[in-house]
């Protein structure tokens, strides 16, 4: 099977989307202008398909390059044999190729070498055949100057061999890893001296669960306390499989349990104990790590896309508030393009107290720039910066100024980062927060893209993931989202800029650099006058530029340059210029899709056009809508069971969600909590940045956790409701060992190991 026969079959697509998606890739196309205007070469293959078959054909090549590799180390060893070969060839996983190749790998000199070397390996092979050890023939094989002195020393040194033959076949090693993730145990307990009662990780002292059934966040918990040293993680089959991984052993050098003396018994098990369950237990507590990871990045991902696609307050005067207490709060006024125009420092709190002159000062400055939004950051003395917010817009009624707190997780690090310092280098470190604040109220996306995502704080577990894989996933979300909504090209940062397909930093400084030296593009092919952006670049970048005000009306919608004759085309169906057809989109229910389709236009591109004439550069994020916080409640203690609020999601997990209602501490919605009825992804009913409606079931102060609900009606605080992991089920007892083997096991006075 190929690589696009392989990648067809794993993602459900036809062969032919396949080899169109790789042609277009090998060519330099990006994934948001292949998922946008190539749809009939890939049958309309979405973001989210293109991405994985692009991460997955990065696999398979991989696969390839180390199946290659080993077949190449064997072949010069002359080691290569017709089977071998094969077995090699149709390997589907790196797992099975590196079975394969184990045998054969370098070694350092090892005790079943010397053993093999002193003469000792058909004895060894003798003992598998017939299951027990020739012991009348181990005086045959004394070989004092390896070492070998004795019949015991000969014994062992079979063993060696025998230890060391078992546990590289590869057959074995497949059916043993499959059966322990299958129904294999993780079980975590306290590092030794670790059992602290207090301690983080205290719900995991005592913790077992199926591994193939972990959830992520218990995985990643558990995991990151094994790596700080307070746990211990290891993993055992179940006792009612005592004695299976040996029984596979025998079975597959077709031995019967009566045939093993207690010499062999021991050796099968320590095969089992010493070679093969700790290299599994790494390989497969490796696998759990990985497949958390992905399912943590995942939440990462789809929060972060939540949070960029969040509605826009737009272009409106705005006055950005980053509170404080004994440093005071920090001002900065911007205007509708984002542009700062003013700024102070108020000191409204303890211990300066200066309210009033607080008050009189944003008052003015509200009056003096027409503001019409006060985007109040979410941190320390937040609520009560909103009440002086508050006083602002009751002060100025008939400006209808409206304040807003933003989470401004992440401002602080735009503040002191080199691109911060590059936008304003003579303006003070603090004020630029206020300003980020404010234009993350007006646009959340063109200021996010400036900060590294993962201080952003919409991460589960963020920093124990693969942090290539976390990079390379967020990069792939911001690229989604600022190609999704598009970018004006006479407004953007060149950080925005940098995300826009066919884009990179450098032709984004580009971009601005001429517009500071020649002022707004009037049109679309202008871009071709910028450095370094060439016929390819502008064939990518094209579509998701925006031009507003333009010489040509398209310039301003997702209409790509290419498709501009087709535009021309409907407005001609319709018996208008394209101008009077934007102004009256109405008359596109009278295009004749068939005759267009028969003159060569594709049904996709043609469905796309229509669709985008009808709302030329429609920004697709929903209405812009701010949460409203219950006065009077601005701490834990303020909170009391039943009290009904509403919040703000800023963060979702895979066991809830987590809602600000304005007390300085996220709540926590279980996801027993989320609705009426049973759901499994709290994706499904919540994202972030969503406003709630919830109510209160527990507080802990001493903790700092609120547990909350969005049920309808009185329920119980669910299990787990705090944020740690739910207790653990009841582990059933165990079931009898029974079979030949596990008998012989403890006839001969061995201890089955779990």
């Amino acid at each position: 099977m190929t690589i696009e026969q392989q990648l067809a079959t794993e993602l459900s697509i036809r062969p032919a989307q396949v080899a169109a998606t790789l042609a277009l890739l090998n060519e330099g196309a990006t994934i948001p202008f292949i998922a946008r205007y190539r749809k009939e070469q890939t049958g309309a293959l979405d973001d989210t398909q293109l991405r994985q078959l692009h991460e997955r054909l990065g696999q398979l090549r991989e696969l390839e390059s180390r199946r290659e590799a080993i077949l190449g180390r064997l072949r010069e060893q002359q080691q290569l044999t017709p089977e071998l070969e094969q077995a090699l060839l149709t390997a589907d996983s790196r797992a099975r190729l590196e079975d394969l190749y184990l045998p054969y790998r370098p070694k350092r000199r090892n005790k079943a070498q010397e053993a093999r070397e002193a003469g000792l390996e058909p004895l060894a092979l003798e003992a598998l055949q017939q299951g027990q050890l020739p012991v009348g023939k181990l005086e045959q094989f004394l070989n004092s100057e390896a070492g070998f002195i004795d019949a015991d020393t000969v014994a062992e040194g079979v063993r060696q061999i025998l230890l060391e033959t078992l546990s590289e076949d590869a057959e074995l090693i497949g059916v043993l890893r499959q059966r322990l993730w299958q129904q294999g145990e993780l079980q975590v307990r306290a590092a030794r001296g670790k059992a602290d009662p207090d301690s983080k990780f205290r719900d995991y002292f005592d913790y077992a669960e199926p591994i193939a059934r972990v959830p992520s966040h218990r995985a990643l918990a558990a995991l990151r306390g094994v790596a700080e040293g307070v746990l211990k993680a290891s993993l055992q089959l179940p006792e009612n499989l005592a004695g299976w991984p040996e029984k596979q052993m025998a079975k597959r050098h077709h031995l019967r349990p009566a045939q093993l003396d207690s010499w062999m018994l021991q050796t099968l098990q320590q095969t089992w104990q010493k070679k093969m369950r700790p290299s599994l237990e790494t390989e497969l507590i490796k696998r759990l790590r990985e497949q958390a990871d992905l399912a943590a990045i995942e939440v990462f991902a789809r929060n972060l896309q939540d949070l960029l696609l969040a509605a826009p307050a737009g272009a409106r005067a705005t006055l950005g508030l980053d509170p404080g207490l004994r440093t005071g709060v920090k001002v900065a006024v911007i205007d509708a393009t984002g542009k700062l125009v003013d700024y102070t420092t108020i000191y409204p709190h303890v211990p300066q107290q200066q309210w009033d002159k607080s008050l009189h000062t944003l008052t003015t400055l509200a009056k003096r720039h027409q503001i019409e939004l006060i985007a109040v950051g979410n941190g320390t003395a937040s609520r009560e910066t909103e009440q002086l917010a508050q006083a602002v817009c009751k002060a100025l009624p008939q400006q209808n100024i409206q304040a807003v707190l933003v989470n401004e997780a992440g401002a602080s690090i735009y503040s002191a980062s080199e691109q911060g310092a590059a936008e304003f280098p003579d303006l003070d470190v603090t004020i630029r927060g206020a300003v980020s604040i404010a234009r993350r109220l007006q646009d959340p996306l063109a200021e996010l893209v400036k900060i590294d995502p993962k201080s952003i704080g919409v991460g589960q577990y963020q920093h124990d993931v693969d942090q290539s894989r976390l990079s390379d996933a967020l990069t792939g979300v911001i690229e989604h989202c600022v190609n999704h909504v598009g970018v004006d090209v006479n407004t953007a940062s060149a950080a925005l800029l940098s995300h826009v397909a066919g884009l990179n930093r450098t032709t984004a400084e580009n971009i601005v650099a001429w517009r500071d030296a020649n002022g707004a593009l009037h049109n679309r092919r202008q871009l071709l006058k910028i450095p370094r952006l060439g016929p390819k670049a502008f064939e990518q970048c094209a579509g998701f530029l925006r031009i507003r005000e333009g010489e040509e009306p398209l310039d301003n919608s997702a209409v790509h340059p290419e498709s501009y004759p087709l535009a021309e085309a409907i407005a001609d169906s319709c018996k208008l210029s394209l101008k009077a057809l934007l102004q009256q989109p109405e008359k596109l229910q009278q295009v004749d899709r068939a005759r267009l389709e028969a003159q060569g236009y594709g049904t996709y591109t043609l469905r796309d056009v229509i669709a985008e004439l009808e709302k030329p550069g429609r920004d697709p994020r929903p209405e812009f809508r701010s949460v409203q916080y219950a006065a009077g409640v601005e701490t834990l203690k303020d909170l009391q069971p039943d009290m009904e609020l509403e919040g703000v999601v800023t963060n979702v997990t895979h066991f809830g969600a987590f809602v600000d209602i304005g007390v300085h501490q996220d709540g926590l919605v279980h996801i027993s909590q989320l609705s009426d009825r049973f759901i499994s992804d709290p994706h499904t009913v919540v994202s972030s940045g969503q406003i709630v409606q919830v109510r209160v079931l527990e507080v802990d102060e001493k903790r700092k956790r609120i547990a909350l609900s969005m049920k309808s009606g009185s329920s119980k605080q669910p299990t787990g409701a705090t944020g740690q992991p739910a207790a653990s089920p009841p582990r059933p007892a165990p079931a009898a060992a029974g079979g030949t083997l596990a008998d012989k096991l403890r006839a001969a006075g061995l201890k089955q190991g779990r």
